[in-house]
């Protein structure tokens, strides 16, 4: 009976419509409207320049590179460069 109850709610889900593998890559540039890519890629620069800055002022700079890294990655989203 047990047995019965988990196949069948395994069948169930597999079943339906869109539970197929996605990458995530695939489904974030499928509803892409170019503005809203800009403007949280901006956001998320602005926010990994300051963290760097901060890991500076605190003496790590090992962490501000890294920090410095992700920003100069929203950088290449902004501008649309390909790399």
């Amino acid at each position: 009976m047990r047995d019965n109850f988990h196949r069948n709610s395994r069948q169930r889900s597999s079943n339906r419509p869109g539970s197929g593998f996605r990458s995530t890559r695939a489904s974030a540039q499928r509803g892409r409207d170019g503005n809203n890519d800009v403007a949280g890629a901006k956001r998320q620069y602005e926010r990994y320049l300051a963290l760097a800055q901060a890991a500076l002022l605190s003496g790590d700079a090992i962490e501000a590179q890294n920090f410095y890294q992700h920003a100069e990655h929203y950088y290449r989203v902004m501008t649309g460069q390909q790399t």
